[in-house]
């Protein structure tokens, strides 16, 4: 973002070039109206945030819970490393993620197919001492209710688009905002979500 700098006292004020048409009405005050101006570099820095939330991707990764479930990484810090993926398409989902990014953690497998939790990327891809593509994931909630996968299919009628729905086998799996947000939904949300109970989708 392009900034214009006005010079006031002993304060040094940088604006975004956006609101240069309000400041007539900023430039006289007298410093002790400083709180004035920090509330506009406050909402600059929200806006800030804001676009930053936009740029956050979404995922879906599958584990069979008897190799890796929900329990195991909530029971080790949270936090591990999310290896053994040997498709292609699957690592190059994995090169793709960004740090933040959110993932839906999807146990997979015949006897629960569901997602059970959302975990955060806090790694981007990186070998491993066995040559893989890896990232690190860490906990960030469980789902207040568990979403199957039929139930999935039966409520998402108008997204058959959906990887996970075409690409039963694909393991790292990219979600729209628009799905994750329906998810979110269908789950009532997961812990962590700040809704307490709402649908979970983040601001």
């Amino acid at each position: 973002m392009r900034r214009a700098m006005y010079l006031g006292g002993n304060i040094t004020t940088i604006f975004p070039l956006e609101i240069l048409p309000s400041l007539p009405s900023l430039l006289p005050l007298p410093l002790n109206h400083h709180k004035q101006i920090s509330a506009v570099i406050r909402s600059e820095k929200t806006m800030a945030n804001a676009v930053a939330g936009d740029k956050r991707q979404y995922w879906l990764l599958k584990t069979e819970p008897a190799e890796w479930s929900w329990a195991d990484q909530a029971a080790n810090d949270g936090r591990t490393t999310w290896d053994g993926v040997k498709n292609k398409q699957a690592q190059k989902h994995l090169k793709s993620m960004k740090l933040g990014d959110r993932c839906f953690f999807y146990h997979s497998g015949a006897k629960a197919r569901r997602v059970v939790g959302v975990v955060a990327v806090a790694r981007e891809w990186y070998s491993s001492v066995d040559d893989e593509v890896v990232v690190d994931v860490e906990a960030v909630g469980e789902m207040r209710e568990p979403v199957d996968l039929k139930e999935m299919k039966k409520r998402m009628e108008g997204m058959k688009n959906f990887a996970l729905f075409r690409q039963p086998r694909l393991s790292v799996v990219p979600v729209t905002k628009e799905i994750w947000d329906k998810i979110c939904e269908l789950g009532g949300g997961f812990e962590g979500d700040g809704t307490e109970g709402g649908d979970g989708s983040e601001e």
